[in-house]
């Protein structure tokens, strides 16, 4: 690989995980202070990613696709875990706090990348092994002033949103065309979109604020839609363990925006768990490449 292919893996990686953080903010915000419904985030969110992807991928690349027999179209089994890690993301989160929800979805994620990883004859060195120990470590000593009891029921849905996410993203590492792939994946969730809004009408569980819906909208035009064809890009590069380890960062990066948008106060838990979760990072992304290079030579 290339030192640009390098450079472009981390600088599609940083963007990536970014959104991933400033969507659980935009989530939190929708749903706790301005008190629209989980159902119709989750719509408005899917239903904005596929606007936004739609007129990105239209111009980009829409017409060269026509013509293009081996043009992606994402899948089916794709989408539907995409639906399932969005409507399940946003339901736990009305049972949920915050570091209770994001300890089980990223818990979630890495355990099933990194057990399908196995699954599929990946053996991983024992640097790899130290690293995902270390930065879980840092992790969940980044949560534990916040971690409570969870619901028996919140539990289950965060944890099947990230069996969902993780097997999304084990997916996206065979992408071809990350930008098609990702509109075609959320295209092809209108279906249960629609049956979902059905649902939710003849149950009559609609909340709708405006400052609710425009939250919603950023998350699934930026944050979602964009952020995930990124990351699809950024696959290309990571291995399953190093995705896995990677998305550790994002509470990270969240309490660190607490911190510049929301004057919250830098703590020595948050610079230990930060240079736990980063050293294990490290360990798990330069490991191999370093250790192997030493066996070449």
């Amino acid at each position: 690989m290339s030192m640009p292919s390098h450079l472009s893996t981390i600088l599609y990686t940083a963007f990536a995980l970014i959104a991933f953080a400033g969507n659980s903010v935009l989530c939190r915000l929708a749903l706790v202070d301005e008190g629209l419904d989980a159902g119709s985030f989750t719509l408005i969110r899917l239903l904005s990613g596929i606007i936004v992807l739609l007129i990105l991928w239209y111009l980009t690349q829409g017409r060269r696709a026509q013509s293009d027999r081996q043009r992606s179209r994402g899948s089916w089994p794709a989408a539907l875990m995409l639906f399932i890690y969005a409507l399940g993301f946003s339901y736990a989160y009305i049972s949920l706090d915050t570091g209770t929800g994001a300890l089980i979805l990223f818990g979630a994620v890495q355990i099933t990348m990194v057990l399908v990883s196995l699954l599929r004859g990946t053996r991983l060195l024992g640097v790899e092994w130290f690293g995902l120990v270390l930065a879980f470590c840092g992790f969940v000593y980044l949560m534990l002033p916040v971690l409570n009891t969870p619901s028996l029921w919140g539990f289950i849905i965060m944890t099947l949103a990230g069996i969902a996410w993780g097997i999304y993203t084990l997916v996206g590492r065979g992408s071809v065309n990350p930008l098609s792939d990702t509109f075609h994946n959320f295209f092809k969730t209108l279906p249960l979109i629609i049956v979902t809004l059905i649902i939710l009408l003849l149950l009559d569980d609609i909340s709708l604020t405006v400052d609710g819906v425009l939250l919603a909208m950023v998350s699934g035009g930026i944050a979602s839609g964009i952020g995930y064809a990124v990351w699809y890009r950024a696959l290309r590069g990571l291995s399953a363990v190093q995705a896995a380890a990677l998305q550790l960062l994002v509470p990270v990066i969240a309490a660190l925006g607490g911190v510049i948008f929301a004057n919250d106060m830098i703590t020595l838990r948050l610079l230990i768990a930060a240079l736990l979760v980063l050293g294990g990072i490290f360990l798990i992304v330069a490991g191999r490449y370093y250790l192997l290079q030493r066996r070449v030579e």
